[in-house]
């Protein structure tokens, strides 16, 4: 790293500039099985002004920079392949403004998911996205992240209307505005939502917010197949009930929860659901939804009947990856999502299902059922090359299954250094080359995020 650089970023942030080899490790590894890449600098700026400053130096001395948030990521996009400096936002921890009219707030790009529903509670008001980690809200809005209420609530991209953006060069800009709806020019929010990283550098999202509902009510269910959970979600969307979560956790999963969590479920495929409105319609809803079930041959409803045992069971949910880990104690876990449509899910499963019981790797799944999402752990011993061989034929051969299903690579992790490879796979050569187009206009010295996302061009 340029030495005049280090001087000016000393200068510039004092003690919130190290090139400490301690802080270089923790920046260069993720919840990720791939090898750890670290950076040769780690900094951390207070607000959008500071990161401009240390971006504009940056790109003088054409150094790569590398934003990070929680290092929740699962596919490496936090990692520094090219050397450069990590700029480590998780310090920008202030909601700046929340307007209970409007249902919509501001926030900086460190604060954690976890951290605003606390703050929100006292509005009587929350956000819907819950990805499984605690990750802050510049990870979540990089990634285009998901959670258990997407299925009603929507995905980071439908949750967020506008962005400030720090470009390559230091430039800082607004995406949008609060409006909720604007047909002016290019939806550059959108553009940035789920860019990783690699176009510019996330430092305020602005949010929408949903009211706390009258009633809440969860539930779960036990099925003798997947197969059967799965036809049963499928025949609940398309009748078109309306439910806040489904989840479905296969066996393993279910006795992987129980152990860490100190859940008694009945080990077997298993659905949680959770319904959300007025007293009656979550009662009406529920019992529709139950009938439903029951003609799948679903068990019936065990519900839980307070905010306790919610709690615990959605927790439980949220720590299926730690869980599993501790499945297999001493393994490493190579996380991988794949997304297709909801009429092809069922099938899509079963071949998974199969690949994992021919195999000697175990690997629980879980997924946002409701969407056509779901996640396999193929859990590894690390220091076992065979089991990441394994793990990753098994990761091949799900997503080339996805894609030909009509499907997606990924429905919310993100492609990072990971997924990369299929990305022409799933777009095609001549959308890649306008991913890449876009890329060299905003950032034509590849320092935002490199080699993450878009694959360089054959030469």
């Amino acid at each position: 790293m340029n030495a005049q650089l280090i001087h000016e970023l000393e200068q510039l942030l004092g003690d919130r500039f190290t090139t400490a080899e301690y802080e270089r490790e923790q920046h260069g590894k993720d919840e990720s099985a791939l090898q750890p890449m670290p950076p040769e600098a780690v900094c951390w700026p207070l607000s959008t002004e500071e990161v401009a400053k240390v971006v504009q130096r940056c790109h003088q001395y054409q150094t790569p920079m590398i934003p990070f948030g929680a290092g929740s990521s699962l596919e490496g996009h936090i990692f520094a392949p090219h050397g450069g400096l990590t700029i480590d936002l998780s310090r920008m921890d202030k909601v700046l403004r929340v307007s209970a009219e409007d249902l919509d707030c501001t926030v900086q790009a460190g604060v954690t998911r976890q951290q605003l529903d606390k703050h929100l509670k006292t509005h009587g008001m929350f956000f819907p996205v819950d990805p499984g980690a605690d990750a802050t809200f510049g990870g979540m809005a990089s990634t285009r992240a998901s959670g258990t209420n997407a299925v009603h609530y929507g995905t980071m991209s439908e949750n967020i209307l506008m962005l400030t953006v720090v470009l390559p060069h230091g430039e800082i800009i607004q995406t949008g505005t609060r409006a909720r709806k604007s047909s002016a020019g290019y939806d550059l929010t959108h553009l940035f939502v789920g860019s990783e990283g690699t176009l510019g550098i996330i430092t305020e999202i602005t949010l929408r917010l949903q009211g706390i509902p009258e009633a809440i009510s969860a539930a779960v269910v036990g099925f003798g197949s997947f197969e059967t959970a799965v036809q049963a979600v499928t025949e609940v969307r398309q009748i078109g009930i309306p439910v806040a979560r489904i989840e479905f956790l296969d066996e393993a999963m279910v006795q992987a929860v129980n152990q860490f969590s100190g859940l008694a479920l009945v080990e077997q495929p298993t659905l949680f659901l959770e319904f959300h409105g007025s007293q009656t319609a979550v009662k009406d809803n529920a019992q529709q939804v139950g009938e439903v079930m029951h003609e799948y041959g679903g068990s019936d409803f065990k519900w839980a009947v307070n905010q306790e045992e919610r709690t615990a069971l959605w927790t439980a949910r949220h720590n299926a990856y730690f869980a599993s880990l501790a499945y297999r104690p001493g393994c490493r876990a190579l996380t991988t999502d794949v997304c297709v449509p909801i009429s092809r899910l069922a099938e899509c499963i079963a071949e998974t299902r199969r690949d994992l019981d021919s195999s000697f790797i175990p690997g629980p799944m879980v997924g946002h059922v409701g969407d056509g999402n779901f996640h396999m752990l193929l859990l590894v011993d690390p220091n076992n090359p065979e089991d990441f061989a394994e793990a990753r034929r098994i990761n091949e051969r799900l997503v080339q299954r996805a894609l030909a299903m009509g499907g997606t690579i990924t429905g919310e992790h993100g492609v990072g250094l990971g997924k990369m490879k299929y990305m022409e796979a799933q777009h095609g050569a001549g959308a890649l080359a306008v991913m890449r187009t876009i890329k060299q206009a905003l950032d034509p010295h590849n320092l935002m995020n490199p080699g993450k996302m878009v694959p360089a061009a054959a030469s």
